[in-house]
């Protein structure tokens, strides 16, 4: 420490010494002891029931958390469980809707082969069939047909492959057997009824003839 501020404190403090009233000072009573002790006991008690009363509240926080985790728990189940239900539901209504459309389709096809095989009988009291009307209800049926096929592959709907392929039980149902010494056993000779996929699922299985040596 430089002399200088040395000095300033040693003149502040004989500048104090003189202007003290010492007598006063002397004349001041010293703390009770027993007066600190209970103080000291009751500042103690006082902290004992701080502490005691933020135990209570931290208990009571931590049952009101456990309550409320639980209560989340069981309602992230009840959700999963209803968003898995309502998903079965909506899957079962779409299966409902396109097999109604596959339907539709089935007897498209059907009165689609029925007019390409017409043919109206000659009869000598009968008038000349009417080709372009027949013509037309055959374009008509067949622009029908392929805007119902094109519907089908919107909704990811396509067709099982069966013809010249072994017969495949999980995508195939055989209801005929036949005889072609010309292919293996088991190769599919005959589409009797369509089967169709959905989203790479079977949503109908192919009835097909198949080869029985």
């Amino acid at each position: 420490m430089s002399d200088t501020p040395k000095n300033r404190l040693l003149e502040e403090f004989q500048s104090y010494l003189e202007n003290v009233d010492l007598s006063q000072l002397a004349s001041e009573q010293p703390p009770d002891l027993h007066t600190l002790l209970n103080e000291i006991a009751g500042l103690k008690s006082e902290v004992k029931a701080e502490a005691r009363q933020f135990k209570n509240t931290l208990e009571t926080l931590t049952v009101a958390l456990n309550a409320l985790q639980s209560d989340n728990k069981a309602l992230t189940a009840e959700l999963a469980l209803h968003e898995t239900h309502l998903q079965h539901q909506r899957h079962e209504l779409s299966r409902t809707i396109l097999m109604d459309m596959i339907d539709i389709y089935d007897r498209l096809l059907v009165g689609s082969a029925v007019l390409q095989n017409y043919k109206p009988a000659a009869s000598f009291f009968a008038k000349k069939p009417d080709d372009r009307f027949i013509n037309s209800v055959k374009e008509g049926q067949e622009i029908t047909l392929k805007r119902v096929e094109q519907l089908l592959q919107r909704n990811q709907i396509s067709p099982i492959e069966c013809l010249g392929k072994p017969l495949d039980p999980h995508t195939m149902n055989a209801v005929e057997i036949g005889r072609d010494p010309k292919l293996a056993n088991g190769i599919v000779i005959e589409e009797l009824r369509k089967g169709f996929l959905f989203e790479k699922n079977v949503l109908r299985l192919a009835e097909v003839k198949v080869n029985k040596l």
